[in-house]
């Protein structure tokens, strides 16, 4: 016997090696795992051990899991990372888990499920449904850029002297210098790619072969990343509000200001017509005045209960939030006539995203961060690392500091309200390293099973045109649902939309490509 198996090493070697191959394929393991690259096996194998999720105001019925994966995918050895999960049980027959991604990027999942829970539960009744916090994001190693023992953070942002170019751009890079401190190892292994192998990780530890997944905002373009990454092991996938894949960041900057200024200017629309607006009866001069109160906050920011001025940014911030959905328009209404009749700002910054760091140290890579220690930058700190990651666009000193009059007129133009704080964003990557292009390059004409792309034309934040543009990049696959209504993503404003999404994570039907829902919210799209 022992003769027979060294009469031919190269070959048994390789029959060996095909056959484990194999059977770590079927069993959902990817191919890394037989021997053709790092050995991601251990963590292929492991399983989620869910118990009931401990939190203040968190459902009873919601439960919370962890799955490890490897800080550096190329060097699965250097150290591991522990990424927070929650899930709702299926109540019916069980098929598997769908996932969910809230966007951002840098939205919590497990927050977002037990804030948002109630609106998935249709999906229960063959799914579970499960969220997660991404790799620097919420109790996942979470990046930060802010105080420590060294003081803040340098400012740099809207509130940036943009005629001194030179200026500007050394307070940027001693940001990146000091959020890369402050934030430790995990912010060199951000961003999309490596979340996306993290999603399939997290599939095999749910103990599904496929992946379900329903992806909001940025969350589209995370599913569209491990639809090229992985396109054998895509189930049931629905993007919503889709992201771009290919315009760089002072495209999508100008997009999404001229995006939030058209949402704006339909509040004001309908602010005008109802005689408790504060910004008075006329739609032209309210624009006028909401300009005219940002600039002044930032002039002469407002005191808050919080111990910090709210500064015009800080309101461009809260406005911008609270366009995301037009049942927040009455809420928005009320906290505007609060801040410019009596000075208060206790509504607006309700709408506020977090806007002060939290003093400590690094969280270094490992096991989960207690919710408490959650950086309240968090959110802001990882939509700039992860789009950093994401984008390979890195012009030097001297071409940036040429362009920068420009782009600070292209971003003024696009909105006088937004297009300050939507070039700040941009900027926000000098000095930093140089992100992935495969994004960019590799993400298109993905051979997977058909997938549902829902595009609204209302968007404030992913103009409708990126849903068709993406359609046509990853190819015969996308079906694309036209939702002709307001606000960020269609499925929790859209009974049409939630009915066509649910139709196929539960049913497997798709409407036809080109199908559209309308404003008076019917139940099912037309052609």
């Amino acid at each position: 016997m022992l003769a027979k198996l060294t009469t031919r090493p190269a070959l048994r070697r390789t029959a060996l090696t095909s056959a484990v191959g194999l059977a770590l394929l079927a069993a959902g393991l990817p191919a890394a795992a037989a021997g053709d690259g790092p050995d991601l096996t251990r963590f292929y194998r492991q399983k989620v051990a869910w118990s009931r999720c401990v939190g203040p105001d968190l459902p009873r019925d919601l439960e919370c899991g962890k799955v490890t994966v490897p800080l550096d995918y190329a060097r699965p050895g250097a150290g591991t990372l522990d990424l927070a999960l929650a899930r709702y049980r299926a109540t019916g027959s069980r098929r598997g888990s769908v996932l969910l991604n809230f966007g951002g990027p840098g939205g919590p999942g497990v927050a977002g499920l037990a804030a948002s829970g109630k609106q998935f539960m249709g999906l229960t009744n063959a799914y579970d449904v499960v969220s997660f916090d991404p790799r620097g994001v919420g109790r996942s190693s979470p990046v930060s850029c802010g105080t420590g023992s060294g003081g803040a953070a340098p400012s740099v942002g809207a509130d940036q002297d943009l005629n001194d170019p030179a200026a500007v751009l050394r307070r940027l890079r001693a940001s990146a210098e000091h959020c890369a401190r402050r934030s430790g190892p995990v912010l060199a292994h951000i961003g999309t790619v490596n979340a996306s192998r993290d999603l399939d990780v997290t599939r095999q530890a749910l103990g599904d072969r496929k992946l379900n997944y329903l992806g909001f905002s940025y969350g589209t373009r995370l599913g569209s990343v491990y639809a090229a990454q992985f396109p054998g092991r895509v189930g049931r996938l629905v993007l919503d509000g889709v992201d771009t894949l290919t315009e760089p960041m002072a495209e999508q900057g100008i997009a999404g200001a001229q995006g939030q200024q058209r949402a704006l200017d339909d509040f004001v629309d309908w602010c005008v017509r109802d005689v408790g607006c504060p910004l008075g009866g006329d739609a032209r001069a309210a624009r006028a005045q909401v300009t005219r109160l940002v600039g002044s906050l930032d002039r002469n920011p407002v005191p808050t209960s919080l111990g910090s001025g709210l500064t015009g940014q800080d309101l461009v911030a809260a406005i911008g939030q609270a366009l995301y959905s037009e049942q927040l328009w009455p809420s928005l209404e009320r906290a505007l006539a609060s801040l410019v009749q009596d000075g208060d700002t206790g509504g607006v910054l309700g709408f506020a995203p977090g806007r002060a760091p939290s003093p400590g140290h690094p969280k270094r890579p490992g096991g989960l961060v207690d919710e408490d220690d959650v950086p309240l930058d968090n959110l802001p700190a990882a939509l700039t690392a992860i789009n950093c990651a994401d984008d390979p666009d890195r012009p030097d000193a001297a071409r940036l500091t040429a362009e920068l009059p420009r782009l600070r007129a292209a971003f003024e133009q696009a909105s006088p309200v937004f297009g300050r704080s939507r070039l700040a964003e941009v900027l926000m990557c000098y000095g930093r390293a140089k992100g992935t292009d495969y994004i960019r390059e590799d993400v298109h004409d993905v051979d997977t099973p058909k997938m549902l792309l829902v595009g609204t034309r209302g968007d404030p934040a992913t103009p409708y045109r990126w849903t068709t543009e993406t359609a046509r990049r990853l190819g015969s696959s996308a079906v694309v649902l036209d939702n002709k209504g307001e606000g960020h993503t269609g499925y929790s404003s859209s009974k049409c939309v939630h009915s066509a999404v649910d139709g196929f994570l539960l049913y497997g039907t798709l409407p036809p490509s080109g199908s559209s829902c309308g404003p008076e919210d019917p139940e099912a799209p037309t052609g």
